[in-house]
Parts: structure tokens; sequence; C-alpha cells
């Protein structure tokens, strides 16, 4: 059973810093594509950042150059360090993990939220 645990949100001020983490289980993780993907109120759920198994990441134009997703594969987890955080940042961020090959889809996390806030 695939279990993806968020940890790392909450409250931070304009361009403040934050570290998600996602643990996984239940999967084989060294091999999986993990993403951070993001859902504010009203709008739909987006890729922030992704990482395949092999290294190579991607990110969304919007927070390029701030974000760098990670990941430890001894320690099953995906990072996602947010810095220079905006008010255009908050929304609940949801770890995803997609086996090889696998274009869409995947498993989720329950999410955690981030709000950028003065």
């Amino acid at each position: 059973q695939v279990q993806l645990v968020e940890s790392g949100g909450g409250l931070v001020q304009p361009g403040g810093s934050l570290r998600l983490s996602c643990a996984a289980s239940g999967i084989f993780f060294s091999i999986y594509t993990m993403g951070w993907y993001r859902q504010a109120p009203g709008k739909q759920r987006e890729l922030v950042a992704s990482i395949t198994g092999g290294g190579s990441t991607a990110y969304a134009d919007s927070v390029k150059g701030r974000f760098t997703i990670s990941r430890d594969n001894a320690k099953n987890t995906v990072y996602l360090q947010m810095s220079s955080l905006q008010p255009d940042d908050t929304a609940h961020y949801y770890c995803n993990a997609r086996a090889p090959l696998v274009t869409s889809g995947g498993s989720w996390g329950q999410g955690t939220q981030v709000t950028v806030s003065s």
C-alpha cells in the first residue's frame, strides 16, 4: 500500500522560506518520479516541481530560481525547498509518486498547507 506523508507547511511572511518533506512507503522509491503539486482556493491543481529516479528535475515557470526539489533515496523522502515566498505561493501542497513510464495519475498524499502572509 502506497503511503505519502507530507510535512513542513505553515505560515510564513513574504520573502521567507520553508522546506516541505514527503516520506514515502510502499513503493520502490528510488525509481519513482516524485512531484510536488499545489492547489489554491478556486484554482486547479498545478505541478510545481518534479524529480525523476535519475535525478532530472522540472519546475513550473512561476517557481524557477526560488524552489528546489531534491530526494534522498536512503530515506525514501522528497523535499521541496521554497525560498522568496510570495502570497501567490499560498496553496495546499501535495506530494505525488508515479511509477516509471507512467505519465499521469499516480499516488497522492494528503497535502500540507502553505500560507504566505504578513
